[in-house]
């Protein structure tokens, strides 16, 4: 009987599983650059569908860089987080809006306090359709702020994440956190920016 309870068991998990009941959840991959990757990580973690942010380096020749190479700017690196979300629960477009409403897109030298080309905001696309929409909210950013945009858009390349102490920052680091996004004047910026804005891409 037992041997019998067992294989009616197995064959029902066989059953669910070929009908698409324990079916994996489809995720998709955003990556953006936008200066300090800390802060970037901040603002897209906790948003409803996105399952991982992981701080990083994309966009160089260079394999397997350090943070301190990165850093000085010879790389052709850029600080990026590499976003994996469930596109059910949140679009592209809308990770499109968050990015956009964190980072300076007329500053073509880095982004808020920090300089070089290593902290200049992109979008590095990993399909057509991501290229597009990409495309159209930078187009409609334009409009927006009436002047020229320095954020560029380009394929998305090798990603290689940032040393452990990197990731999570903002939590594993809350008191240096708050007093480097301070410094820098990044939420002044912003708020400079994009107060009263509208939303700077369809939903």
């Amino acid at each position: 009987m037992q041997k019998i309870l067992t294989h009616l068991c197995a064959s029902l998990i066989l059953i669910l599983i070929s009908g698409g009941v324990m079916a994996e959840t489809k995720t998709e991959t955003a990556t953006f650059a936008g200066g300090c990757f800390w802060c970037m990580d901040a603002e897209f973690s906790g948003i409803p569908g996105v399952t991982k942010v992981v701080s990083g380096y994309t966009g160089g020749q260079m394999k397997n860089p350090t943070y301190e190479e990165v850093s000085s700017g010879t790389t052709g690196h850029f600080e990026a987080i590499e976003i994996t979300f469930d596109p059910a629960q949140v679009s592209y477009a809308r990770l499109l809006d968050i990015f956009w409403h964190n980072v300076d897109p007329l500053d073509p030298y880095g982004q808020f306090c920090d300089k070089g080309s290593q902290y200049r905001a992109g979008i590095f696309y990993h399909n057509d359709e991501q290229k597009k929409l990409a495309d159209a909210s930078l187009t409609h950013v334009k409009k927006l702020l009436g002047q020229d945009v320095s954020t560029i858009i380009q394929p998305a390349a090798e990603f290689y994440p940032a040393e452990d102490y990197h990731q999570d920052y903002y939590i594993k680091n809350k008191t240096r956190y708050k007093m480097y996004r301070l410094g820098c004047g990044r939420d002044d910026r912003l708020n400079e920016l994009w107060k009263d804005k509208q939303q700077p891409a369809a939903q």
